[in-house]
């Protein structure tokens, strides 16, 4: 029986841990229990995802993800500068993370960067947009879904 490499219709169960350039390590999985995903099923941005195409179980890899592969470059256009009296009762302070409402009433997080008396700067971006990652990943099992 050949082994099972990771591409469409697998379920694979790794380890993993993400990092940013400077070694800190921002989420990872190696101390509890792995994860679990089906290839496809949108738990992992496409750019990480692809890069597991064909390992199998017992590989280890460190990969490397470019922001455009990862969470996308930081967009000017979603830092956003509003008004103080829409943040009434908060006690802000930079880097606060504030959920707002969007118009379909879904939950969008931004996170203050800098406010005084008149207005607030919010950052709608995701908080690693722009930062090239590395994706060390110990792939545990790989079966067909």
């Amino acid at each position: 029986m050949t082994e099972q490499r990771i591409g469409p219709d697998k379920e694979v169960t790794l380890h993993f841990a993400l990092g940013l350039e400077n070694g800190d390590v921002v989420d990872s999985t190696f101390d509890k229990k792995p994860a679990t995903f089906k290839v496809g099923d949108g738990n992992l941005l496409p750019g990480f995802e692809q890069q597991l195409y064909g390992l199998k179980a017992g590989d280890k890899r460190s990969l490397q993800v470019a922001p455009e592969q990862g969470f996308g470059q930081h967009n000017p256009q979603n830092v956003q500068v509003m008004p103080r009296n829409q943040f009434e009762g908060m006690e802000l302070s930079e880097g606060l993370l504030v959920i707002f409402k969007d118009a379909a009433n879904a939950e969008l997080p931004g996170v203050v960067k800098a406010f005084d008396e008149r207005q607030v700067t919010v950052d709608f971006n995701h908080p690693l947009a722009g930062k090239a990652l590395t994706f060390e990943v110990e792939i545990i099992d790989v079966k067909n879904v």
